[in-house]
C-alpha cells in the first residue's frame, strides 16, 4: 500500500519535518518519489520508521542508526552484524529498565511514606523527612 507523508505522520505520530529529516539523512533509503517530487511511503518504510524510533528511544544516535541502515542495504551479508546490533540494544534496554525499576521502587516507597504520614494526622509530629 502507498502512503503520503501526511498519512505516515498521522500513523506514526511523527511530525512531517521529522520524516523529511530522516529521509534527508538517508535513514529511509527505499522511499520512492512521484514525478512531482512527493514522497511515496510503503509498508516497509513504515516498519523502518518503527525500528528507527525504537533505536532512537533507546538512546541510539543518528550516526549509529545510519550504520544500521547501511547494513540493511548490504543484504544478507550483514545479518550477523544486524543481529549483534539488536542484541546490544536488548542489553541497553534491559539496563534502562533495571534503572527505571530502581527509581520506581524509590518513588513507591516515598508514596507509601507520605501516605502514611498523611493518614497519621498527628499534628504534633514533624515530617521533615525527605
Amino acid at each position: 500500500m502507498n502512503y503520503s507523508i501526511s498519512d505516515v505522520s498521522k500513523m506514526t505520530n511523527l511530525p512531517i519535518s521529522t520524516l523529511r529529516y530522516y529521509d534527508k539523512e538517508g535513514l529511509l533509503p527505499y522511499i520512492e518519489r512521484k514525478a512531482s517530487g512527493y514522497r511515496v511511503f510503503k509498508d516497509d518504510d513504515i516498519r523502518m520508521l518503527e525500528i528507527i524510533e525504537c533505536f532512537k528511544n533507546t538512546g541510539m544516535s543518528i550516526k549509529e542508526i545510519k550504520h544500521f541502515i547501511e547494513l540493511v542495504k548490504q543484504g544478507n551479508s550483514s545479518l550477523q552484524e544486524r543481529y549483534n546490533l539488536f542484541l546490544e540494544r536488548k542489553k541497553t534496554v534491559e539496563k534502562q529498565m533495571e534503572d527505571l525499576q530502581k527509581q520506581l521502587d524509590l518513588i513507591n516507597y516515598k508514596c507509601e511514606y507520605y501516605y502514611a504520614a498523611l493518614q497519621n494526622d498527628d499534628k504534633n509530629e514533624t515530617h521533615n523527612h525527605l
